[in-house]
């Protein structure tokens, strides 16, 4: 609500006369206290949010609202029941994608010829109506649920929040742009492919996407009706909680519904899969890639542990779900339309739907033994972890870009998030930060079914550690975690060493050192070609048994830490490194592009050794 942040477009806090609190924000829990103890009506809510609707003046955010009458007698009627005060979402504003069923409003799935008036309300939705919300309207999608990009309807094209020449990402679209420009206090959306997750990552806000069957998807129009997830948008990832467990629940109606059967996550020793370099994939946006491993960084300083995986099943998985047989379920879920209608579709959802006529029923027979095989290979990577964290995406495009090459760069955005569902995991995106032209960019934590409350509080600890605040509101911190660690201790090995000619960038960020140590012995040291000043790379080299490298153990503030990564230049970047002790540490790594040609000098020791035998060497100057 542009208006309790003091977004642009608002010139004070008084509507029609009324005084309206600057609440510090939209999370659930401020808006409840400032309700219940009367600093705010349900009406002034009503009110101030439809202001705030105008004032953001981008209505592709929009397909359908209700109207002002209708928003400020649901308000009034709330104001009207004292039983009410205590419902758990009373006058909280709320938006519901539009392929979700909601009574007043046609169902439009993106398609205003598919275009149907719905006789009740989607589970989900009543069960919040029912908590006490406000809902305000239908948000806007790529159509029929078909895209990671937003730009696939003819209601518009929802742009990212800070920056309308890129895309919001979907197909979740307008739900994500909704809370982010701060319209909504949370959104439903719905989350197949990773509908949910990357326009989170995009607009800097939180996208839960539930274990599949926790939440009933009866009054939903499906797309692949076997691994369709209701999903939340919100401001936390407490907030996108305390949704979930208003909404979730097994449902006669559902076939796909299920019970819950919460799992946790260890208490100490959390291990973290990560990406390793070879599995690594973000389309030369560096800037991501830091954040993503700032995220690696900060979950350590939590007490977590990373491992690196082996990506590989899990991204062939993802291949399968539009590079085979089983995009047949997406002309299942709209076949009599489809096949009635073809020319009232979106020219690339059509496109990628006509795909299903070159598969036979054997061919989703022989997809679905391939998943499970995928499935088995998985499985044995979740043996030495508890938790993945993956990037969002790995990176973002303009809406020009995407136009132009609707189909390649969608299926970019996919890589890390289309094989949740097919694999049965509880995923949840958040934050991570901002690259330097301040576009954000979003991680995500990824656990077993079930794990979804678990994996909500550990992604609240992480938005915490990221400092990148919520949607617009860059500054609003999610609440601060308490068990952070304050500092971060990393390994250096080159130019950033005590002395060497990078030492000053660490001491003027108040580093300390801490130790002087030994990398474990599976180590090279190269001296990189070309590097202003002179700096080294250090390549771990599995099989390889030296004497390790000698390396500087320094410690920053987690501030000073984030500062100090988002400052580094190519080919360096932050990854973990193994020291001869065992423990494992964040370190300065090097892009594999800059070891070519380079001078291996790991029989050195130490990139202080190799500096001093040039200097020796150095032919003495002419008198």
């Amino acid at each position: 609500m542009v208006l309790f942040r003091h977004y642009p477009g608002r010139a004070d806090n008084t509507l029609g006369g009324l005084v309206i609190p600057a609440l510090p924000g939209l999370t659930i829990p401020e808006m409840l206290t400032a309700l219940r103890a009367d600093d705010l009506t349900p009406s002034m809510v009503a009110r101030a949010t439809l202001a705030d609707i105008d004032a953001y003046a981008r209505p592709e955010v929009w397909i359908s609202r209700l109207d002002a009458d209708e928003i400020l007698a649901r308000a009034q009627a709330l104001e009207a029941d004292p039983a009410a005060r205590h419902l758990p979402l009373y006058g909280i504003p709320f938006a519901v994608k539009d392929n979700i069923d909601a009574l007043g409003l046609p169902t439009t799935a993106g398609c205003p010829g598919f275009a149907y008036t719905p006789t009740a309300n989607a589970r989900s939705v009543q069960r919040l109506l029912d908590a006490g919300a406000m809902l305000i309207g239908k948000t806007n999608l790529d159509q029929f649920a078909t895209g990671l990009v937003g730009t696939r309807s003819p209601y518009g094209i929802p742009r990212c929040v800070f920056n309308a020449d890129f895309i919001s990402g979907g197909s979740s679209s307008g739900s994500a742009v909704a809370v982010a420009a701060g319209l909504v206090s949370f959104a439903l959306g719905t989350d197949t492919a990773g509908s949910g997750r990357v326009p989170a990552g995009f607009n800097n806000i939180v996208g839960l996407k539930p274990t599949k069957g926790l939440v009933s998807t009866a009054g939903v129009v499906p797309a692949c009706r076997s691994i369709d997830c209701v999903s939340i948008f919100a401001n936390t990832a407490n907030d996108a909680l305390s949704v979930l467990q208003i909404i979730q629940g097994e449902d006669g109606n559902d076939p796909f519904s299920r019970p819950a059967a919460e799992r946790g996550l260890p208490q100490s020793g959390l291990r973290v899969g990560v990406l390793s370099g070879r599995n690594r994939v973000f389309h030369g946006d560096a800037e991501a890639e830091t954040l993503y491993d700032g995220a690696i960084v900060a979950l350590r300083g939590i007490g977590a542990t990373p491992v690196s995986i082996d990506y590989a099943p899990f991204r062939e998985a993802a291949e399968l779900l539009y590079g085979g047989a089983f995009i047949a379920e997406r002309l299942a879920a709209i076949e009599p339309f489809y096949t009635a209608h073809p020319e009232a579709m979106d020219t690339v959802v059509r496109g990628i739907i006509a795909k299903a006529a070159a598969f036979s029923a054997a061919d989703a027979f022989r997809a679905t033994y391939q998943l499970r095989a995928l499935g088995q290979r998985a499985a044995r990577q979740w043996q030495d972890m508890d938790v993945l964290l993956l990037p969002t995406s790995p990176t973002i495009y303009s809406v020009a870009a995407v136009q132009a090459d609707p189909v390649r760069l969608n299926s970019h955005l996919g890589h890390y998030t289309n094989f949740v569902n097919l694999l049965d995991y509880a995923a949840i995106a958040v934050p991570a930060g901002f690259r330097a032209n301040g576009l954000p960019a979003g991680v995500t934590l990824i656990g077993p079914a079930f794990t979804d409350e678990a994996l909500a509080r550990l992604a609240a600890r992480l938005h915490a550690a990221s400092g990148a605040g919520s949607g617009l509101a860059r500054g609003l911190a999610p609440p601060a975690a308490s068990a952070l660690s304050t500092t971060i201790e990393f390994v250096v090995a080159g130019a950033h060493l005590s002395g060497m000619a990078l030492n000053v960038q660490l001491r003027q960020l108040g580093g300390t050192l801490v130790a002087v140590t030994r990398t474990a012995g599976e180590y090279r040291l190269l001296a990189l070609q070309g590097t202003v000043p002179a700096k080294p790379g250090l390549v771990r080299t599995p099989g390889f048994e030296g004497d390790g490298i000698e390396v500087e153990i320094w410690a920053l503030t987690n501030a000073a830490f984030g500062q100090f990564v988002a400052s580094l230049e190519q080919p360096m970047g932050i990854g973990s490194v193994r020291l001869e002790d065992g423990r494992v540490l964040p370190g300065f790594i090097c892009e594999p592009c800059a070891v070519d040609g380079a001078e291996d000098i790991t029989a050195f020791g130490g990139w202080r050794a190799y500096v001093a035998a040039q200097t020796t060497r150095a032919p003495a100057l002419p008198i």
